[in-house]
């Protein structure tokens, strides 16, 4: 019988494929977004000597996020992970969708980095 591959599972293969085209340096690091079903997390890491810079998610208290898994929450996300990297002096980043399509919550946490002066 042939078994047919999950959602996460497909997700994985789609990320690794992403992963062999994108990669972080010091320079310009990775934005990194997972998304689970109730919270979204961005992390910003150097893939050279493997180490996060940055982080944000929903899970943070300083947002007060009444509803952690969608749209609001997102973008909330990605104005944090903005304004931590903008401290850090870290201007231009590659975006990794972490093999999800981007529309809904990947969308709009990149496009509320975006606007807070994130390049990428």
């Amino acid at each position: 019988m042939i078994k047919k591959p999950t959602r996460n599972e497909m997700r994985i293969v789609r990320h690794k494929r992403i992963r062999d085209k994108v990669n972080g340096t010091v320079e310009i690091p990775r934005l990194c977004v997972f998304r689970s079903n109730k919270y979204i997390y961005a992390q910003i890491i150097d893939d050279q000597t493997a180490t996060t810079l940055a982080s944000a998610s929903s899970l943070d208290k300083d947002l007060k996020l009444t509803n952690t898994c969608n749209i609001e929450a997102a973008k909330a996300v990605g104005e944090k992970i903005a304004e931590i990297a903008k401290k850090k002096k870290i201007m231009k980043v590659v975006f990794d969708r972490g093999g999800y399509l981007y529309h809904g919550n990947v969308k709009a946490l990149a496009e509320a980095a975006r606007n807070k002066g994130l390049e990428f």
